[in-house]
C-alpha cells in the first residue's frame, strides 16, 4: 500500500479539483458538443503552476479569411481562475467574428493598428497601447478600421459558457 504525506495529498487534491472544474455540470453540453468552436483552441493544461516562456515562433498558427491567430495558453491557475490567452492579427476591414457575449471576461491589448470596439452598441476606436475590457455576458465585438493589419492579445479569464461563441 502506498503512503501519502500531507504534501502529496494536497497536490493530488489540487490537481483533481482543477480537472473536475473543467468537466461540464450534469446535463450541460461541452462547448464542442454544443457546436461552439474557438479559432484559437489550444489543449487545456490542467494547472498552470510552472513558470515558462512561450516563444512567438513556437506558437501554433491558425489562418482564416480574417487574418491569423496564435494560441498561447489555456489552463487553470493554482488560485482557481481559468485563463486562456491568444494573439490575433486582423486584416484591414475585418472582424474576427460577429459581436457576441460569453460568460468569461476578456482583456484585449492592442499592439498595432486601429480597432473599433463595439461596447454593447457604443463604438470606440482604440490604437496601439490601448486596452479593452469586455465584461462577462455583455455584447461586444471588434473590427479593424485601419488601413494596416491590427495585432492584439486577448486574455480571457473565467469559464466559457457552452452555448455562446468563443
Amino acid at each position: 500500500m502506498m503512503n501519502l504525506n500531507r504534501r502529496d495529498l494536497c497536490v493530488a487534491l489540487s490537481s483533481l479539483a482543477a480537472v473536475a472544474t473543467s468537466w461540464p455540470a450534469e446535463g450541460q453540453a461541452t462547448p464542442a458538443a454544443a457546436g461552439a468552436t474557438s479559432p484559437t483552441a489550444v489543449p487545456a493544461e490542467a494547472v498552470l503552476s510552472v513558470q515558462r516562456v512561450y516563444p512567438f515562433d513556437q506558437l501554433p498558427v491558425k489562418t482564416s479569411a480574417n487574418g491569423e491567430s496564435r494560441a498561447v495558453v489555456n489552463g487553470v491557475l493554482p488560485t482557481g481562475e481559468a485563463v486562456e490567452m491568444h494573439e490575433t492579427t486582423l486584416l484591414p476591414g475585418h472582424m474576427p467574428h460577429p459581436p457576441h457575449k460569453h460568460r468569461h471576461s476578456e482583456f484585449m491589448l492592442i499592439r498595432e493598428g486601429t480597432v473599433e470596439f463595439d461596447n454593447n452598441g457604443t463604438f470606440e476606436r482604440v490604437g496601439p497601447g490601448g486596452v479593452i475590457f469586455a465584461a462577462s455576458n455583455v455584447m461586444h465585438g471588434l473590427k479593424n478600421v485601419g488601413t494596416t493589419n491590427a495585432n492584439y492579445f486577448v486574455i480571457a479569464i473565467g469559464r466559457e459558457s457552452a452555448n455562446t461563441p468563443a
